[in-house]
């Protein structure tokens, strides 16, 4: 892994973009955009139009090193080119760290969770995601309710695949999310954090991970994740709150930066014309930036 990178998203000041929306996803981020389903007539227009998008945000001057540390890509954002360059390669080159989505989707729900679908050809993946500099990967599973047996297999499954991500060479984002909207989100969250470290104490003492979390119920719920020697960063999900609503919860949870996805471009419309769509950027940066820097 590069250490130059290493070093950018252990200490340095922002947030991580998540540009991450795949398949099943990308239909409703091309709507939210302002491109209905009408507008393109196979997937590979779709992925087409998604990709355009993503390349006006990332090649938009206000998507730049100064408040953003990384980004994370979908699988076929990494095998495409932005300025005649590979979509990795580009934002490694504007000082971004370059993440990759690496799940397949989530299994049905059993038990109050969900976890990941089998990741077919894993290891060719990731080997052409380091031949891209690509530093980190990032896998989600979904959490519902707190059945703490369920949680565990949710936690394992997640530490059994990153540690073989570690073995190729690059750090993975664990991301079990927990859902908004859970009645019992506080205790789904304290079950989360005992298991999680857990895993992280099994963890030799040079294999890194990340972690991507819904943001606490109690302020500071994983402040004892944050400063485990393991762990790199700890990065939030908007997981459906508005992006004010984020921030604000956000603020109130130290060491803890953001990693949107919907809360970074809700102000953003294919029919904008370049200012107004780099000021709708630009302001969403600043105030995620801010509350991933600015603790109350």
């Amino acid at each position: 892994m590069s250490q130059e990178q290493f070093d950018k998203i252990k200490n340095g000041k922002g947030f991580i973009a998540a540009l991450d929306q795949s398949g099943g996803s990308t239909p409703k981020a091309l709507k939210d955009y302002g491109i209905d389903e009408d507008q393109y007539n196979s997937e590979d227009e779709m992925f087409t139009l998604v990709h355009e998008m993503r390349t006006r945000i990332i090649t938009s001057p206000a998507f730049n090193a100064d408040k953003i540390l990384g980004a994370i890509l979908f699988e076929q954002t990494m095998d495409r080119e932005v300025e005649g360059k590979y979509t990795s390669n580009y934002l490694a080159d504007k000082g971004i760290v370059p993440f990759l989505k690496v799940d397949k989707g989530l299994a049905d729900e059993e038990n109050g969770v969900q976890l990941m679908k089998p990741i077919e050809g894993l290891d060719e993946l990731l080997k052409r995601a380091k031949d891209r500099n690509v530093f980190g990967t990032k896998m989600r599973s979904n959490i519902l309710e707190a059945n703490k047996e369920a949680i565990t297999k949710v936690v394992q499954q997640q530490f059994e695949i990153g540690k073989q991500i570690i073995e190729a060479g690059l750090v993975p984002i664990i991301e079990p999310e927990v859902n908004i909207n859970a009645k019992d989100k506080e205790e789904i969250e304290d079950i989360l954090t005992e298991e999680i470290a857990k895993e992280l104490d099994k963890l030799n003492d040079d294999q890194f991970v990340m972690l991507k979390l819904t943001i606490p119920t109690k302020p500071n719920q994983y402040k004892s994740l944050i400063e485990h020697p393991n762990v790199i960063r700890v990065v939030a999900l908007s997981g459906g709150y508005s992006r004010d609503k984020a921030n604000e919860l956000l603020k109130e949870n130290e060491g803890l930066i953001a990693s949107f996805s919907r809360a970074l471009v809700t102000d953003l419309f294919a029919g904008q014309s370049k200012e107004e769509f780099d000021k709708g950027l630009a302001d969403a940066v600043e105030s995620i930036y801010d509350a991933s820097v600015n603790k109350n």
